[in-house]
């Protein structure tokens, strides 16, 4: 269960995914993952996400993913259950909390890094920060991780956004993000190598891979992760 107290999320999952998605894909949108009391696990493969193309920071797998704010619509519902964060009103400032992890899984990377993302929108658009100067370690055995979300830009890497989607995704100053994550944090692999397999008659980033072209999958990330517990201790 989620027990929201002194400004602490604690979420182990006991009852249900308390809200937790997995993602289809832009048109798919989200999926439920595997649960189990006190246990919830994505397994590759996973989506590339595409939105955040060069000229963005690049490309990421979306393994876990909670919404912040609500009301959330039926198949966010049925998808994750209860959103625990949402109905304990827990804080969006997470300006210097800290975020545990309790997981295990077995992963190969290929070079990406599982790391925290947070989202906010700012003036209508929505802006995502990478906390890349801190990243999880997945091993086979149960452990904790933590990190401390302060707003030193060097742990941090700004989303961006491809071509196409600036109507909707953009780069905001990190400290606003931080101070209200109005939108979702999620739990990402990234970066992405992702490569075409086959010639290609265009730009592979104006093009989106695995729907306009098809890529070499052995080159991305693949396995699975366990998550026992999720606790934000807000500042």
């Amino acid at each position: 269960m989620a027990r929201m107290g002194d400004r602490v999320y604690r979420e182990q999952f006991d009852e249900d995914p308390g809200g937790w998605y997995g993602w289809i894909s832009n048109a798919g949108g989200p999926k439920p993952l595997e649960w189990q009391p006190g246990q919830l696990i994505s397994r590759s493969p996973w989506w590339i996400d595409y939105n955040h193309a060069p000229p963005g920071a690049g490309y990421m797998h979306m393994v876990f993913s909670l919404a912040t704010v609500g009301p959330q619509g039926e198949v966010f519902t049925e998808a994750g259950g209860t959103n625990r964060f949402i109905a304990d009103r827990c804080p969006t400032d997470f300006t210097n909390a800290s975020l545990t992890l309790r997981a295990r899984g077995e992963l190969v990377t290929q070079g990406s890094q599982f790391v925290l993302l947070i989202q906010g929108s700012v003036e209508g658009i929505t802006s995502g920060w990478l906390c890349t100067g801190q990243p999880f370690d997945v091993t086979d055995s149960w452990s904790e991780d933590t990190i401390v979300l302060d707003a030193n830009p060097a742990n941090w890497t700004a989303l961006g956004v491809r071509h196409d989607r600036a109507d909707m995704y953009g780069v905001k100053p990190l400290d606003h993000v931080l101070s209200d994550v109005n939108v979702n944090i999620m739990l990402v692999l990234f970066p992405l190598d992702v490569a075409a397999m086959g010639p290609l008659d265009g730009d592979p980033h104006i093009l989106r891979p695995e729907r306009d072209y098809p890529v070499w999958q052995h080159r991305l990330p693949e396995g699975y992760v366990t998550l026992n517990e999720v606790r934000i201790d807000f500042s």
